[in-house]
């Protein structure tokens, strides 16, 4: 979205900060970040919305297909998410600058690239879910769950693959500010996957074979409707076709990929590791599948707070492809003001609704209960999940990603893993020691990754 150039170095003026300016300045900003975040919003809300879905439907099926998927979804799932979302947040750096910067051509390219390094990357990841059975019955799951886990997995491998495409093209098409249509798409996907999901567990009764199948044809539906938007010859400055550019100068996507890949690996595994430790407690199926749904509420509400993350990034880059630092700085106060307000909207929805979500996922009183005695917990990590976000967002539109994977290995691996240990397990707390170390990994990383985007020199980023 293109500015005029006198009224951007006005934007932070001191002598022009009178209350009519900032107000108009702030909405003009508010107007440029929703239009990005809402569609962002939707897209990511319905993907990660399949997957709850997916796993209310499991809990209606039996306990243990709940907690087996719980621990897939929470585990093996999460994992490979986190890789190839951390990958693709290199497509998101480069094609917004490329965008900023009038470099239109560049960011087929790069989507390209990033099929092939994502591609890759999903076929080296492959073993995990062929073998997730004796991975699992190894470190010590109990056989059941392993077992069980083992079958969903299986039916994951096509999910896994849709993921090479599905996050680079939302990314690409969030660039450059087009991704409405991902928002579209994605809402439609998701409202055929409940549709799915009804006809093939509940009315015609197919059970594990039915949730799974409902959740690969709406997955892939997206994917192709995408592919459809994309070649039809609606991004007409950005894709000129396949082209042998692709494989060359193929090492700094790389490497941006690899330091965005560790960052967002490095924040997603940390609840995933909780997840496998709540597998070792007494009861084990009940403290995975109530921990996994916190998680799920939890992520739910991420996914809102990520719009605001694609959309800070997309901004900031695009100003700094422009060479307008002033904007940036501006965009981030805004996107945070406006990201906090909506966490504040979700821990009060969470502090008062927190034992009627719990039955939306089950029918079990023992695993409710288990859920309702963390909601004070899990409505402060919604709290927080406003704000890191857009900080990390920040960080991926600079292009500092490496940054914030030391930030997040020490909040997270340093502090709060090892507290949730001696909480839940030396503390005898069980799951609520293990959220209080989850929390508190997330607190800390806030705190760092304020420090750090305070510390950036925006001038120098340009």
């Amino acid at each position: 979205m293109i500015m005029d150039n006198s009224t951007e170095e006005r934007l932070l003026s001191p002598e022009e900060l009178n209350s009519s300016d900032l107000k108009r300045r702030v909405w003009n900003e508010s107007k440029k970040l929703w239009v990005i975040a809402f569609p962002g919003m939707v897209a990511r809300v319905s993907s990660f919305g399949m997957i709850v879905v997916t796993q209310l439907f499991m809990g209606h099926i039996s306990e243990l297909d709940l907690a087996a998927f719980g621990l897939q979804q929470s585990i093996l799932l999460r994992f490979v998410d986190g890789i190839l979302i951390g990958m693709s947040s290199a497509t998101e750096t480069l094609c917004g600058q490329a965008y900023g910067a009038g470099h239109y051509h560049m960011m087929g390219v790069y989507l390209q690239r990033s099929w092939i390094i994502d591609g890759v990357t999903a076929t080296i990841l492959l073993p995990l879910f062929i073998f997730t059975t004796p991975i699992l019955t190894l470190i010590g799951q109990e056989e059941n769950i392993a077992i069980e886990a083992g079958k969903i997995s299986i039916w994951l491998i096509p999910i896994l693959y849709s993921y090479v495409f599905s996050l680079t093209i939302q990314m690409y098409l969030q660039a450059q500010q087009k991704n409405k249509i991902v928002g579209w798409l994605s809402a439609f996907s998701f409202l055929l996957h409940v549709l799915l999901s009804w006809l093939f567990v509940i009315k015609l009764g197919f059970g594990l074979a039915g949730a799974m199948s409902a959740f690969i044809i709406s997955s892939w539906l997206l994917i192709i409707g995408e592919f459809v938007y994309i070649f039809g010859g609606w991004c007409p400055n950005t894709w000129k076709g396949f082209t042998k550019a692709a494989f060359a100068d193929m090492l700094p996507l790389v490497k941006l990929s690899i330091s965005s890949g560790v960052m967002i690996c490095l924040e997603l595994w940390y609840s995933s590791i909780l997840v496998l430790l709540a597998g070792y407690m007494k009861n084990a199926t009940v403290a995975i599948s109530a921990f996994s749904i916190c998680l799920n509420i939890n992520g739910w509400e991420f996914m809102v707070c990520l719009g605001f993350l694609g959309s800070s990034c997309v901004r900031i880059s695009n100003e700094l492809g422009r060479g307008n630092a002033k904007a940036a700085k501006f965009s981030i106060k805004v996107a945070l003001v406006t990201s906090i307000v909506i966490g504040l909207i979700f821990w009060v929805l969470c502090m008062v609704f927190s034992r009627e979500i719990s039955y939306l996922f089950t029918s079990s009183e023992e695993i409710a209960e288990s859920v309702s005695r963390l909601h004070v917990l899990l409505a402060f990590s919604m709290l927080l999940n406003s704000i890191y976000p857009v900080l990390t967002g920040v960080a991926v539109g600079a292009g500092v990603q490496s940054m914030v994977a030391f930030v997040n290995l020490g909040s997270y691996y340093v502090i709060g893993l090892p507290v949730g240990i001696l909480l839940g397990y030396v503390a005898h707390l069980q799951v609520t020691g293990l959220w209080v170390g989850l929390l508190g990994g997330v607190g800390v990383q806030t705190l760092l990754l304020s420090y750090l985007t305070w510390r950036i020199d925006w001038n120098d980023q340009v």
